[in-house]
């Protein structure tokens, strides 16, 4: 019998969460995800530090003010990372805009054409980069707009199925709506009784996945923020699923038989009307979790990326005076 891994495989498209390189190439995933706080911790293992001090020579080279050195140093660690890692997967890699962007949808364009440019200087074509964007209003319609630009997008930090809802209607190639991040919050609810068919982040991309193949949508839905693999054997058959290394290889141990939990429906209904900006955020607004959970999703995807850049920033300033000593 195949490991689940192996079956799972079979079924849906698996995706590595990781910005670790050799955890990646372990179990040769198709894709893989990466955002400001994998960054943020791989950035801090021993085969990432010869890369890092090539991305403080650069920016260096091209950047003044010792602030915006961290956060360019910062945006480059994470194209160079994203490169290697395309060295190793034969798809895509998904890279995301700085979360303190999410609520600026020009911004969000900028930064997302400036990190294609940055790809493309190392020779990767946009068809193989994904951009993150939090499913904010506004990054929704960033990610519209930059869908027309052929910039393909990820709209993570999927909480309500309004988000979900409203990326598919934008065009968004891909939607990450976070499992575990769901079953989070009911847990602290003091909720119980949460495993399997029953984990409310489970149902939430069961009813997302649904939706979409019942109305024909093709953007891609790629569950993420696993917990356990239980929830991960409870959607399998999902387009992707974006798993963390330690869950890939509880998965590669398990022999059992593994049962596709979702296949698309075979009949296609018309398209409802395309949610307002009001009703979406009135829609999003009802689901205290989703609220809750997308706020706090970008205030740590932000706090992490300022850690990133303040490791960088006295990085920096030893090169600084390493070279002001040299001369």
């Amino acid at each position: 019998m195949q490991s689940q891994l192996e079956q799972l495989k079979a079924m849906s498209v698996v995706v590595a969460d990781s910005g670790d390189m050799n955890a990646v190439a372990k179990y040769q995933p198709i894709d893989a995800t990466t955002n400001p706080s994998l960054v943020y911790k791989a950035a801090q293992l021993p085969l990432y530090q010869d890369l890092i001090d090539q991305c403080i020579t650069q920016t260096l080279e091209q950047v003044h003010g010792i602030k915006q050195q961290a956060t360019a140093c910062a945006q480059l660690l994470a194209v160079r990372m994203g490169f290697e890692i395309l060295q190793i997967v034969p798809g895509r890699i998904s890279t995301e805009v700085d979360a303190r962007l999410s609520y600026d949808e020009d911004a969000c364009v900028l930064k997302a054409r400036d990190l294609i440019a940055q790809y493309a200087q190392l020779g990767i074509e946009k068809d193989r980069v994904l951009i993150k964007l939090a499913a904010t209003w506004p990054g929704i319609c960033a990610a519209e707009r930059l869908e027309r630009e052929g910039i393909n997008c990820n709209l993570t930090l999927i909480f309500s199925f309004a988000q979900a809802r409203a990326c598919a209607e934008a065009g968004v190639f891909l939607i990450s709506p976070f499992v575990g991040r769901i079953l989070d919050w009911h847990k602290a609810k003091g909720e119980t009784d949460l495993l399997g068919d029953k984990d409310p982040g489970v149902k939430s991309v069961k009813t997302i996945y649904h939706y979409f193949k019942k109305h024909d949508y093709q953007t891609v839905v790629m569950a993420a923020s696993f917990r356990n693999i239980t929830e991960i054997q409870a959607l399998a058959g999902c387009d992707r699923l974006t798993i963390a290394p330690n869950l890939l290889d509880e998965l590669s141990q398990q022999n059992q038989m593994l049962e596709q939990s979702l296949k698309a429906e075979s009949v296609v209904y018309p398209k409802p009307p395309a949610l307002s900006q009001a009703q979406f955020q009135w829609q999003h607004n009802e689901d205290a979790m989703a609220v809750e959970k997308l706020a706090e999703g970008i205030r740590m995807f932000a706090l992490d990326q300022i850690k990133l850049e303040n490791m960088l920033k006295v990085r920096i300033e030893q090169s600084i005076k390493s070279l002001s000593a040299a001369h």
